[in-house]
């Protein structure tokens, strides 16, 4: 297992942790998962308040033998003014983890300008836990707009980041290199899963990423990258472990077969979209029907470039039915009045390709997990 400082947190984290979101099936079998993660050598396990007994189950695997000392623990709240409230979780937190002290906590979801002013609020809560001791890091986790997490960054409160940032999905580079800037450590959610659902990919992108799979790929692409600590790994039985084990000491720089191949990745796009691929420059927006128009777009892209169709229904499915998490109404509200199209710089019929993305994705709605 490879290992890196988490920025200004001066952790030194494996390049893999545990997200211990699916592993609910039982308390044994999250047992056996994160005995499996550290047996492996990761030393990073990240839980929340609102991942149903997942905070429990983690505790009880804490006092099972394993060396508190050599692990590092982060859950996760969501944002709130009351400053009673904070506290009370967080001793809650503690409670059911067994332990004295987190050595991360997360706002859980600053995804807009009032999550963000909400937190500002509560700053003094916050510094009185680290101030005591039952927190050493203060960090966020985000599904927000680039402008309202750039904002948040540079309140310069927080000392780490859980970001969503893929090869397919690269709207937030800047995030990444200013969090960079400002030495945060930097946690990578769900590269396997919302990065494309990569596990099980299309027939049409394995072929294209031969003689590597995709996930392989997505992995070498974040974990190339130096200013990036860590990826998540959502293992729902220990089995699920093996293949990040496979990649966690390859965090050298991108060989020249390995960026011949997503070259090949870029050419099949734009043979295959031709003049109706979205560049992803978000001109397009704000949508006066509330449209998230460029993740649409991105989701046709990659049904139509890469047979991507199963990701696309899976997160199609989510507008409308995740709030503040996935935020944007479907493509079939589009009312045709027009205001989009001259903002567009590759001059796309925007209505037009948002009623075809429904068309290919309509499919059934979706929601979090843990909801």
């Amino acid at each position: 297992m490879h290992y890196r400082r988490f920025g200004k947190t001066n952790l030194n984290l494996s390049v893999f942790s545990l997200g211990t979101m699916r592993y609910l099936v039982s308390e044994e079998n999250a047992v056996q998962t994160i005995r499996q993660a550290v047996d492996m050598g990761i030393n990073h396990i990240e839980t929340a308040r609102g991942y149903g007994k997942s905070e429990k189950y983690l505790g009880s695997a804490l006092v099972s033998g394993l060396e508190r000392a050599k692990l590092y623990i982060t859950t996760k709240i969501t944002p709130t003014k009351d400053v009673n409230a904070i506290e009370s979780c967080i001793d809650e937190s503690l409670e059911n983890l067994n332990i004295d002290y987190l050595d991360c906590l997360a706002i859980h979801g600053i995804n807009t300008w009032e999550h963000l002013e909400i937190t500002h609020h509560s700053i003094r809560a916050f510094q009185k836990l680290i101030d005591d001791g039952r927190v050493k890091n203060i960090g966020f986790s985000t599904h927000a707009p680039l402008e309202v997490i750039l904002a948040a960054i540079n309140t310069d409160f927080f000392q780490f980041i859980n970001l969503h940032y893929y090869y397919f999905f690269q709207r937030h580079a800047p995030v990444v290199e200013l969090a960079h800037q400002k030495d945060m450590g930097i946690f990578i959610i769900s590269p396997a899963d919302k990065g494309g659902q990569l596990y099980t990919p299309s027939p049409t992108l394995q072929e294209l990423c031969q003689p590597f799979s995709p996930l392989e790929l997505n992995y070498r692409f974040l974990l190339s990258d130096p200013r990036i600590t860590t990826l998540s790994v959502g293992a729902a039985r220990p089995q699920e472990l093996e293949w990040p084990l496979t990649m966690s000491d390859r965090t050298q720089p991108l060989t020249s077969q390995e960026t011949e191949i997503f070259q090949r990745l870029e050419t099949e796009a734009l043979q295959r979209l031709g003049t109706d691929k979205c560049s992803q420059c978000y001109a397009c927006l704000p949508c006066p029907e509330d449209i998230h128009i460029p993740e649409v777009l991105r989701l046709r892209n990659l049904g139509i470039a890469y047979d991507m169709t199963s990701f696309g229904k899976y997160r199609y499915g989510m507008f409308e039915n995740a709030g503040h998490w996935f935020p944007g109404k479907k493509g079939n509200r589009c009312t045709e009045c027009g205001e989009c199209l001259p903002r567009c710089p590759e001059k796309l019929d925007i209505p037009s390709l948002l009623k075809d993305t429904h068309q290919r994705f309509k499919g059934t709605s979706g929601r979090r997990l843990w909801d």
